[in-house]
């Protein structure tokens, strides 16, 4: 008994040290997604995991594919929060979730509809819907569904809803999600741009035109075996195989074209584009995105391979890539400061392949364009669906494909 109460008194301080350290971060505002992160234990949703790990500010994988890769996890816990806050459901509310993965982001949903409200989420693997409802039930919470099917068409039996979540990753906004709305409602999903770059985007309807209210960078395992799967590939672009790119199904990338250009002769070109270490390349990121048809796409090596591309790595090591070149991101500390004192990094492109110099070189302009007129600006979004633009995209204003429609981005 004894041993029971101090492993219980571990898990809630566990638990509290977790939520204060959400809260710290900015991330986690509002008191009644901070009760219901501090109520619900995460333990009781990842069995596998010890109760540190269940409590430490990062994912669980939980499920993997036959060839290791990890197909499904519990989320980090400062994004559950990020998404909530975005997301801000109200007592009473019947709310659908699209990927029930271990069932604790849909319990954290239970707990804020309250006993009013009713929470619906939808996984396509049977697996993970028997686990999400066992989960559940020893958490006590009875006014969560779990329901197996393709997360793409929603939940029509349980439409209309005030609030849907997609807690997998989208590259469009399958109109099913939209059409099971209630007026008045809000949806909230991590959708992929191009290439590997996503943000957590929050849409309500204005005067028929689905707009974004806010957004975040974030990104989640996408959806899969399904109508509208964004199924990843990683393809190795060093001979040896260890680094690789990340790919998706919609992308037109020659793979053996790139199979060993990572190996080819190297060309950098620094940008004078600086940064302050903690200071987000979100936006420039963002503005790269959507300069180049291919994307930026994350690039994955073992730490071995990360010293011989570059002696400071950027953490994202993201990439251009263009009929077998390559370009990817790096940086440097730079000789220069804030006027506090604090140090600087500087940003550079590497190029590798058949015209890797040249386009190292656009990659670095693009960038500088980005720093010199945009940084700083508001970049606003707004979804068409079933509608495309015949305007032609200009020079602060992007139209990017997100089936089955179209996503606007606007530096204004």
């Amino acid at each position: 008994m004894n041993d029971d109460r101090a492993a219980q008194a571990t898990d809630v301080q566990l638990r509290r040290a977790l939520v204060d350290e959400i809260a710290a971060e900015g991330w986690l505002r509002t008191p009644a997604i901070k009760a219901a992160m501090e109520m619900l234990p995460r333990h009781l949703f990842v069995p596998g995991a010890s109760v540190e790990q269940a409590y430490a500010n990062t994912t669980v994988d939980i499920k993997h594919a036959d060839d290791g890769l990890a197909i499904s996890c519990a989320s980090q816990p400062t994004v559950v929060a990020m998404m909530l806050e975005q997301l801000q459901v109200e007592p009473g509310h019947n709310v659908l979730e699209l990927g029930a993965g271990t069932g604790y982001n849909a319990g954290l949903l239970g707990k804020l509809v309250g006993p009013t409200g009713r929470v619906t989420t939808v996984d396509v693997d049977d697996d993970l819907v028997t686990g999400a409802r066992s989960h559940l039930a020893a958490a006590g919470l009875g006014n969560v569904s779990v329901v197996l099917g393709d997360g793409a068409l929603g939940h029509p039996a349980d439409a209309p809803y005030d609030r849907i979540v997609a807690t997998v990753g989208a590259h469009g906004v399958p109109r099913a999600w939209l059409d099971q709305l209630a007026p008045g409602g809000r949806l909230v999903v991590p959708q992929r741009i191009r290439g590997s770059v996503s943000r957590s985007f929050s849409y309500e309807n204005r005067s028929g035109t689905w707009v974004s209210i806010g957004s975040q960078m974030n990104s989640f395992m996408p959806l899969r075996d399904g109508v509208a799967a964004d199924d990843r590939d990683f393809i190795p672009i060093a001979a040896d195989g260890s680094v690789r790119l990340q790919t998706y199904s919609t992308q037109p990338v020659d793979a053996a074209a790139l199979a060993d250009v990572i190996d080819q002769p190297r060309s950098i070109a620094w940008t004078d584009v600086l940064f302050r270490g903690k200071e987000s390349p979100e936006w420039m990121e963002l503005w790269l995105t959507c300069s180049f048809s291919s994307g930026l796409n994350r690039m994955t090596s073992n730490d071995e391979a990360a010293r011989l591309l570059v002696d400071d790595p950027y953490p994202s090591s993201a990439a251009v890539v263009e009929n077998g070149t390559l370009a990817y991101l790096v940086r440097r500390l730079s000789r220069h400061r804030t006027p506090e004192g604090d140090k600087l990094w500087e940003f550079g492109v590497v190029g590798h392949g058949p015209a890797g110099d040249d386009l190292a070189q656009r990659v670095r302009e693009s960038m500088r364009t980005w720093n010199r007129d945009y940084r700083g600006r508001e970049v606003s979004f707004e979804l068409r669906i079933h509608a495309h633009s015949t305007t032609a995209p200009y020079e602060d204003r992007f139209v990017v494909e997100a089936p089955p429609g179209q996503l606007l981005i606007d530096w204004h």
